[in-house]
């Protein structure tokens, strides 16, 4: 563990797997993170597991939908910091036929995946933009880019964020807050999609070695990304194995 750095960093959508680790990597530099999800129980392990490594974590529950609820986190991160990134990694992953997909699904799925990180990035922007400085990254996924069957509310609600996030990246670079939006296009190695490929028929156990993405693998990378020099920023990355084809 680092010494502690002068700042917080907020995570929106820790989940088990890649808010975790992401949010373990941040804190491993030593900076204070700010982990939130739906439920704060299911924080518990992941609070006990930074503070035992010796970092910092405060763990949250918000509802991402919420405006009062993301406005009120970001504002303790900032108190607790000043608040360094904004993490947004809400999946709000679900495939439905295009038939079976109500009015409901579509609207929550949205929800989650777009308007949500809309009230992040804006209110990260808010107390980013006195100091001239900070980041806000938003995870995206292969439908950020492409639609596919039975994907109509996932693809139109990550193409939305996506499309949200080169809008602020555009506003809000030139004022010292770097952007970027992250396409995970593959299968990350968690319980829910080796579910799904026990599912399909599939053995994930017998997939070749690192067929699966690593969420400590992405991790690092948001953490790359974190510590570009301004002069050459990135916006949008995307991130596969070696044996994934596209």
């Amino acid at each position: 563990m680092t010494e502690p750095q002068q700042g917080s960093v907020a995570v929106i959508g820790a989940g088990d797997f890649i808010g975790a680790a992401i949010a373990r990597r941040f804190a491993r530099e030593g900076y204070r993170v700010y982990a939130g999800r739906r439920t704060a129980d299911r924080l518990a392990d992941l609070k006990a597991a930074i503070e035992g490594a010796g970092g910092r974590c405060e763990a949250r529950g918000l509802d991402a939908r919420r405006e009062e609820d993301v406005t009120a986190f970001l504002q303790e991160a900032e108190a607790g910091g000043p608040l360094r990134a904004v993490i947004f990694n809400v999946g709000a992953n679900v495939q439905f036929p295009l038939l079976d997909t109500t009015e409901r699904v579509f609207r929550k799925v949205w929800e989650m995946a777009c308007y949500a990180g809309f009230l992040a990035g804006r209110e990260g922007a808010r107390l980013m933009l006195p100091r001239g400085e900070g980041t806000i990254f938003f995870t995206g996924a292969t439908a950020s880019v492409r639609g596919g069957a039975g994907y109509a509310a996932f693809a139109a609600a990550k193409a939305g964020l996506r499309a949200t996030a080169q809008s602020m990246a555009r506003e809000l670079g030139p004022r010292g807050i770097h952007v970027a939006h992250l396409i995970i296009d593959a299968g990350v190695d968690t319980a829910f999609v080796r579910e799904r490929l026990k599912a399909a028929g599939r053995d994930p156990d017998a997939m070749p070695a690192d067929a699966l993405m690593d969420p400590d693998s992405i991790a690092e990378t948001y953490w790359r990304l974190f510590t570009q020099t301004r002069d050459a920023w990135t916006f949008e990355l995307d991130l596969r194995p070696y044996g994934e084809t596209w």
